[in-house]
């Protein structure tokens, strides 16, 4: 083989290794901090307080697992929220990436109680699951912190 085809083998591989390995981007992972314990848990406030929102998996989540993932949403008064328009986002913050997947909400199951399916954590670690609620009664966020 020449040496410029080794050089462009080697060079390849370089890339195809650098675009898939989840390896800390040193500038992110800098300026990114883990949160305090308090900030996990399955039940979070959204950010401007018009959700209560809790996580009710019926087993753990688990890693390296396509899950299904049933989400309640109550008001501020406690109520359940129907009618709402959920939009799922999140990643690792520590490595600058997002879910290795696109969960969506595939059902409303009556009661405020929704069901995410498609959900999945391909390695240990600080994820965060964001979820965007959009409902009568506002617009608001919601991050889950979550470590496996």
């Amino acid at each position: 083989m020449s040496t410029n085809r080794r050089l462009l083998a080697a060079l390849l591989t370089t890339l195809a290794v650098g675009t898939t390995a989840c390896t800390p981007d040193l500038a992110i992972a800098g300026s990114v901090q883990r949160p305090a314990a308090t900030e996990f848990g399955q039940t979070r406030v959204s950010a401007n307080h018009v959700y209560a929102v809790t996580l009710q998996p019926a087993q753990a989540l688990k890693l390296r697992q396509m899950q299904t993932l049933p989400v309640l949403v109550t008001d501020a008064q406690g109520r359940p929220v129907d009618g709402a328009t959920i939009a799922i986002d999140g990643g690792m913050p520590e490595h600058g990436h997002g879910l290795p997947t696109q969960p969506r909400v595939t059902r409303a199951l009556g009661g405020g109680l929704y069901e995410i399916e498609g959900l999945r954590f391909n390695m240990g670690g600080w994820w965060e699951l964001k979820l965007a609620i959009d409902s009568p009664a506002g617009a608001d966020r919601v991050t889950f912190n979550l470590s496996f």
